[in-house]
């Protein structure tokens, strides 16, 4: 992420305290240093947070930070029992799924009256929508994992097939034939859709065919499931059980799974997250060619159809911490434009910030930034946002009868009724 500096002309001649100035002797000086719980888990990013962090210690002496190395798998449990018990960091990365719960909880500070001006304009009101809740800010959303697709550059060049781009992508129904094409019986799978986790990445793409799964509806959220939002469902469906041109095999797997399939040329296709070109580029047997495509589009649809949910990562602050202000001005040195970048380089994610998004080093061809790049200004609010009862239902109710939907074991009406019956009946528990 990026290096910017969103405070005003003073601030920015003085360093960050200036923000701070007037508080000396209350209780946003604390004692000690304030600690930043981070995420990150690839070898560049901690060296580029850590490297951040060091940086603003250096510039501010008087409001140190302390690196807290966190994980993903088990970030929520402990945020949990940390705000239940007191202890929780003041400066929290996470994703913008997990903010709809410790907001309605009380434990999140809203960033609303902290924010600077500077850093409000950087980041799009589409973006600010991923974190806001009930009217308040609860996270600085500074990096995205769109879905993309990743194909084998050698089989798609001798397909003959066009080779869609972001200004001119495929549709839905292009996407399908191409599969077909690309498919080889007993050799080569057209795609291969990871679905151990199938319930984001399929509501998010209902989002390219006009759909969301999750409406208000007398300002209530509710699950429905109309034509516009199965679309997409149907046709991976389709891929699998009519057409077979997309694995069964794969429906289980993860999405690092499909890699030694598809570098073995198992699988031409594979609908990834955006951060996974670095498995690729990384694990790549020699010689071997691949290519980032746009995700296909919908026809007729908002956006021109190619609209996606994303759930962003996160910069929060603890309603607990007496020092909201510093910890602000600390989120805002973070995500800085040329702080944002270095940051979004070192994930391989996309930037949130406007000037990020123009950086040079993520302007580049190679390894398909530029795609990931040029997609940023399709991105929305995945439709889970917000929804109180989402984890619930994703966990009880979506994942086993989406598994089971995309395997054959049901049809579009049973699994229609299991979405909506059963996951109305655990919204309305929430919002009562």
């Amino acid at each position: 992420m990026r290096r910017r500096d969103f405070l005003t002309a003073s601030a920015a001649a003085a360093g960050a305290p200036a923000l701070l100035g007037g508080c000396a002797g209350s209780p946003e000086d604390g004692s000690g240093p304030l600690d930043y719980l981070s995420l990150a888990w690839q070898k560049e990013s901690i060296e580029v947070n850590k490297a951040l962090v060091a940086e603003w210690n250096k510039r501010n002496p008087s409001m140190r930070v302390r690196y807290v190395q966190g994980a993903w798998e088990s970030v929520h449990d402990q945020l949990l029992t940390s705000f239940e018990g007191g202890e929780a960091p003041d400066i929290i990365h996470d994703e913008a799924n997990d903010l709809t719960d410790f907001a309605h909880g009380g434990y999140l500070a809203d960033l609303g009256p902290l924010l600077p001006e500077g850093l409000k304009k950087q980041i799009s009101k589409a973006n600010w929508d991923t974190a806001t809740i009930a009217g308040g800010i609860y996270g600085v959303p500074f990096l995205h994992d769109p879905r993309v697709l990743v194909a084998n550059r050698r089989l798609l060049e001798k397909s003959g097939l066009r080779i869609p781009t972001v200004q001119r992508p495929w549709s839905w129904g292009e996407f399908e034939d191409a599969a077909k094409q690309l498919t080889r019986p007993g050799r080569t799978y057209g795609v291969a859709w990871s679905m151990k986790e199938p319930v984001n990445q399929s509501v998010n793409l209902a989002m390219s065919t006009g759909g969301a799964v999750f409406h208000r509806e007398r300002g209530k959220d509710v699950v429905r499931f109309d034509d516009a939002d199965s679309r997409v469902f149907e046709l991976i469906r389709r891929q699998v059980n009519e057409d077979r041109t997309a694995a069964r095999s794969a429906l289980g797997m993860a999405g690092s799974d499909t890699l030694p399939g598809f570098f073995a040329g198992r699988y031409a296709i594979v609908p990834l997250n955006f951060s996974f070109r670095q498995q690729v580029q990384q694990q790549a047997p020699d010689g071997f060619e691949w290519v980032t495509l746009p995700m296909p589009a919908g026809r007729g649809a908002a956006g021109g159809g190619q609209l996606q949910g994303v759930s962003p990562q996160t910069l929060s602050v603890s309603q607990d911490t007496s020092r909201k202000k510093a910890a602000m001005a600390f989120i805002a040195f973070m995500t800085r434009p040329g702080h944002m970048a270095r940051l979004a380089l070192g994930d391989w994610l996309v930037p949130t910030g406007r000037e990020a998004l123009r950086d040079p080093a993520l302007n580049t061809d190679e390894h398909g930034w530029s795609t990931g790049l040029r997609i940023a200004s399709d991105l929305r609010a995945s439709p889970v946002l917000g929804v109180r009862g989402y984890p619930e239902w994703k966990d009880k109710v979506a994942t086993p009868a989406l598994q089971e939907y995309y395997a054959g074991g049901i049809g579009l009406r049973a699994l229609r009724d299991k979405l909506v019956v059963d996951g109305n009946r655990i919204l309305a528990r929430y919002q009562r």
